[in-house]
């Protein structure tokens, strides 16, 4: 994140109304909600886990009981629960 002067930024007016409320302090502006990414979409950490947890049903589904699949994930055995019940 890079550091940028209001004063070079903002017009005259808005300037001041921010500086009634934070005198010489660094304020954050957030991004839009709408433009905001969901957990995982940037560095691939979801879309790993769809599909491992894809992979964990498939071999469910296949006969694999949990606590095979608990060893091989290395999950407790509550997780294999909840990603081989939800439902979808």
């Amino acid at each position: 994140m890079k550091y940028v002067n209001a004063d070079l930024i903002f017009p005259e007016e808005l300037l001041k109304e921010i500086q009634k409320y934070v005198h010489g302090g660094l304020v954050y502006v957030p991004k839009p909600e709408e433009s905001r990414k969901k957990w995982g979409e940037v560095s691939g950490g979801r879309s790993y886990l769809n599909l491992r947890n894809h992979e964990i049903r498939q071999k469910f589904s296949a006969g694999m009981t949990i606590d095979q699949l608990s060893g091989q994930f290395c999950l407790s055995f509550d997780s294999i629960k909840k990603i081989v019940y939800v439902k979808k």
